[in-house]
């Protein structure tokens, strides 16, 4: 098997945002649907959505499924095993992404998607100096290691990555792939939404 899954963590209220992003418009579309059906489009195993228990969330793209983390409140590692629980043996590699990157392009998901080789569990882009662990690639073996690390109340994604083998991808890699310089030269895949002026920004053409 050769396949790639999409993990969509739904995320929730943001207190800064002032309301859910996964229910930001995004052209006329929630922000949420905009990047599960984007990931549908690109990746060829199951898109999983991870919601929280009893969030709401705007309608979804048919084909995608939804499940729920274990456990509330305990961060984007509990939601990645809950992605991986509901993927189980359908694909051997899993995207996982953030809700608020409304910005992301499908050429960056196949690049770094593409890094994902045999001397590593995990590829994940580490640009301007920042990992970005919820726009990376991982090996859907690593559950268990997952899990292991929740029992200890090992919450942050940092952990998983220290002791996994993980092939970072800086922007220079990245962009020697034509596509990817060609659709998203500013890597703007990587770009979140943490205030309203990030949405506003993101909405507005650069001139």
């Amino acid at each position: 098997m050769n396949r790639c899954a999409g993990i969509v963590l739904a995320g929730g209220r943001s207190s800064r945002m002032g309301q859910p992003k996964a229910a930001l418009d995004w052209h006329g579309r929630p922000l949420l649907a905009h990047i599960a059906g984007l990931l549908a489009h690109t990746v060829d195993g199951p898109i999983v959505v991870v919601r929280a228990p009893g969030q709401e969330l705007p309608p979804l793209p048919a084909g995608v499924e939804l499940t729920v983390d274990a456990h509330e409140g305990r961060g984007p590692l509990e939601g990645i095993a809950a992605g991986l629980r509901a993927i189980g043996d359908r694909a051997d590699r899993t995207y996982v992404s953030s809700t608020d990157v409304p910005l992301l392009q499908p050429a960056f998901v196949r690049r770094v998607a593409a890094a994902l080789d045999e001397e590593a569990d995990a590829a994940v882009p580490r640009v301007g100096g920042h990992a970005h662990p919820l726009a990376a690639v991982y090996r859907s073996t690593l559950l268990s290691r997952i899990e292991t690390l929740l029992e200890a109340d090992r919450l942050r994604a940092s952990s998983l990555l220290e002791e996994i083998r993980v092939r970072w991808l800086d922007a220079g890699w990245l962009l020697a792939d034509p596509a990817l310089r060609a659709a998203d030269p500013k890597l703007d895949s990587l770009r979140n939404l943490n205030e309203p002026a990030d949405y506003e920004a993101a909405r507005t053409p650069d001139p």
